[in-house]
C-alpha cells in the first residue's frame, strides 16, 4: 500500500497522522500490535480531506473508546481513524433534544442530560464506549438501547460524502443495525423526557450499584464478549458459559487470557496476553458452549486483523 503521498497532507485543525503506530495503548485490553497508518482527526474539514486522498486504498478502522475491540498483535495494513476535539461537543437543541459529538463518552452524555433535566439516557452510564460506537451496534443494557434515544445520525462514508440518516430509516437489531460498514458516524441527535435532575442521579445511582455488583471494574477487560442468544435459548450467555467449562482449569490454559469469576462473559487480560491468546480462549468457549448445549455464540466484541 503506498502511502507516501499521505504524509504530505496539509491539515488546517491540528489533525495528525502516524505511522507504524501502537495500538495496544489504545484499547482495554492494551493488546495489539501496530498500524501502518494513524489518523487522529479534529475536525470533520481534515477528515474529509483525508478519506478523499487516501481514496480507499487500504482497510479503514474505526476507533471509538476502544472498550469492546480486540486488536491483532500482527501490523494492521490500513488506517485505524480516532476522531478528536470536534467531535466530541455536547448541545442542547430543544427541552428534549441533545445533540452529541460521535467520540463523547456515553458517561458524559448521560450526565449532560441529567443536568439538563432530561431523563432517557440513564442506561449510558453504565455503557463504557462512545456515542459512534454504541450507535453502530445498538449498544444497550438493563432494558434500554440506542434505539430507544436516536433520531438521526450525522455521518460521513469513505469516499467523504456527509449524509443525514433518520432513525426511521435505520433498521436496530439486538447489538447491531442495517446501516453499512463505510460509514464514520459524526454525530447523534438523541431524544429523552423532561424529568428532574433528582430523580435522574436516584436512577443513574441504582444502575452503577447494579453493575459493580455483577460485573468487573477497573481491570483490562473489553466488557461483554458475546452477545446474549435471542433464538436458541432463554439462558443468558453467561450461564452457558458457566455450565460448559471448568472455569478454574480453563484460566490456566491461555496465558494471561482469562475469565472473570464474577462475570464469565468478561473476558481479563491478567498481565501480559497476547491477542493470540484472546483469541484462543474465545474459540475454546465458543467450541465448548456449542458441543455442551448447541448454541453457537456470536462476538460482541471487535476483532480486527
Amino acid at each position: 500500500m503506498k502511502i507516501d503521498d499521505l504524509e504530505t497532507i496539509g491539515f488546517s485543525d491540528n489533525s495528525r497522522l502516524n505511522f507504524n503506530h501502537d495500538l495496544s495503548k489504545l484499547n482495554w485490553f492494551n493488546i495489539g500490535g501496530k498500524t501502518k497508518i494513524f489518523l487522529f482527526a479534529n475536525s470533520l474539514k481534515d477528515l474529509s480531506l483525508f478519506l478523499k486522498k487516501y481514496d480507499k486504498r487500504g482497510k479503514i478502522f474505526i476507533l471509538g473508546a476502544g472498550s469492546n475491540t480486540l486488536f491483532d498483535d500482527d501490523i494492521y495494513e490500513g488506517v485505524v481513524i480516532k476522531l478528536g476535539k470536534n467531535f466530541n461537543k455536547i448541545s442542547r437543541l430543544n427541552e428534549n433534544l441533545i445533540i452529541s459529538g460521535s467520540s463523547c463518552l456515553d458517561k458524559k452524555v448521560c450526565d449532560f442530560a441529567m443536568e439538563n433535566g432530561i431523563e432517557g439516557f440513564e442506561f449510558l452510564s453504565c455503557i463504557p464506549g462512545s456515542i459512534g460506537g454504541g450507535i453502530r451496534m445498538n449498544a444497550g443494557c438493563y432494558g434500554r438501547e440506542f434505539k430507544d434515544i436516536i433520531v438521526s445520525v450525522q455521518a460521513i462514508d469513505f469516499s467523504g460524502k456527509v449524509l443525514t440518516i433518520p432513525s426511521s430509516e435505520i433498521k436496530f437489531n439486538y447489538r447491531s443495525t442495517n446501516l453499512p460498514n463505510d460509514l464514520i458516524y459524526l454525530s447523534g441527535t438523541l431524544e429523552g423526557n423532561l424529568s428532574t435532575k433528582e430523580k435522574i442521579n436516584k436512577y443513574v445511582e441504582k444502575l452503577k450499584l447494579k453493575k459493580a455488583i455483577s460485573q468487573p471494574l477497573r481491570v483490562k477487560t473489553s466488557g461483554s464478549t458475546f452477545k446474549n442468544p435471542t433464538d436458541q435459548t432463554n439462558k443468558k450467555v453467561w450461564e452457558l458459559i458457566k455450565e460448559s467449562i471448568d472455569l478454574k482449569e480453563a484460566n490456566k490454559m491461555f496465558g494471561d487470557a482469562v475469565l472473570s469469576e464474577k462475570h464469565c462473559n468478561f473476558l481479563i487480560n491478567k498481565e501480559n496476553a497476547s491477542s493470540k491468546d484472546m483469541k484462543n480462549l474465545i474459540n475454546f468457549i465458543r467450541e465448548n458452549v456449542y458441543k455442551k448445549t448447541g448454541v453457537n455464540l456470536e462476538l460482541e466484541i471487535v476483532l480486527t486483523s
